[in-house]
């Protein structure tokens, strides 16, 4: 770490020289200006004032035709949570048709452009600007989206509709798609101070919003495995009434209690919060006392997991809640200087 001596200017004035490397890596010169900004920690971050030229990170990633489909999407999606603006995928001999769907099918899940394209060579560009992406607005649509999956996927288990159902199971790509782009937006804030103070989000935000988003995705999992469930049961075979509209009842006080807890993180309301984390533990006795009362061995299957996904969205929605807590009481930038 590069030190440097508090030197006077005049009578009052202290000044401290910049790097001249810094200089250099910002292109900056006599006369430019700077931002300075007071962090969490007292520490200062100095900003370029007028940035010459983005910086677009770009990688090359080589590819073997005998590559997994598998593992070439997930390298990919690495290099995308990374913040690497452009991506170009080299094979070391010829794409396969598989790779090539691969490709294709993952640009579009995570708001890139193929942009240009053969037979040995793919570049892939992302085509949102983070600087200017709402990060609330984004966690209410990927709650939204949620939050219908599971509207839906209880209305299509209470009339065993399996259309209805097929379309909720198609829904969970759109959350995805939401949850990647802001987890790289999460970490580019961490990466990038820059980003941090054009979008107003601390690294401490970051943590609190990764969180919540990851819960989200999860309870829209668990609303497609309660779809999957409703297409592959047998038309014909269906739950007693009593017990369809018992696990109905249940379901219904789980995504109240899903929406509430995200209601309550956006207002910042504790104590909404923790009265939701005493009704989660009431709402999970009532599903673990549920009794599969089925002499059909698919059913009662059917019956556990969809009480098992229930049992999560409940405790997805405490552990929301819980994050609402922790985030109201963030100390302020007061509360260090």
């Amino acid at each position: 770490m590069d030190q440097r001596k508090i030197m006077s200017l005049g009578r009052s004035s202290l000044v401290v020289s910049l790097p001249k490397r810094w200089i250099k890596l910002n292109e900056l010169e006599r006369g430019d200006a700077v931002s300075l900004d007071i962090q969490r920690d007292r520490s200062l971050v100095i900003f370029p004032g007028v940035k010459k030229k983005k910086d677009f990170r770009k990688i090359t990633l080589k590819v073997d035709p005998a590559k997994k489909e598998d593992s070439l999407v997930r390298e990919i999606i690495a290099c995308y949570l990374n913040g690497y603006f452009g991506i170009t995928l080299v094979s070391t001999d010829i794409f396969t048709v598989e790779q090539q769907k691969a490709v294709r099918a993952i640009a579009g899940m995570l708001y890139m452009g193929i942009l240009e394209s053969d037979a040995r060579r793919i570049y892939i560009q992302t085509l949102v600007d983070e600087s200017k992406a709402p990060v609330e607005t984004a966690l209410r649509r990927m709650h939204i989206i949620s939050a219908s999956m599971c509207r839906d996927a209880l209305e299509s288990l209470r009339n065993q509709d399996a259309e209805l159902a097929k379309v909720v199971y198609g829904l969970d790509d759109d959350v995805d798609q939401l949850g990647f782009f802001l987890i790289r937006l999460l970490r580019g804030v961490v990466l990038d101070p820059d980003l941090a103070k054009q979008l107003g989000l601390e690294p401490v935000d970051c943590l609190d919003y990764q969180t919540l988003v990851h819960r989200i995705e999860h309870v829209a999992d668990h609303a497609a495995a309660i779809s999957r469930n409703v297409i592959s049961v047998v038309r014909g075979q269906w739950f007693s009434d009593p017990m369809l509209e018992y696990i109905l009842n249940l379901g219904n006080e789980t995504l109240e209690l899903y929406n509430e807890a995200v209601r309550a993180f956006f207002s910042g309301d504790t104590t909404s919060s923790n009265d939701l984390i005493r009704r989660q533990n009431e709402l999970d006795e009532k599903l673990a006392a549920c009794t599969v009362g089925e002499t059909n061995p698919l059913l009662a299957c059917m019956m556990c997991s969809i009480r098992d996904s229930l049992r999560r969205v409940a405790e997805y929605a405490a552990d929301i809640a819980e994050i609402t807590i922790n985030h109201s009481y963030k100390p302020t930038l007061t509360s260090y200087i």
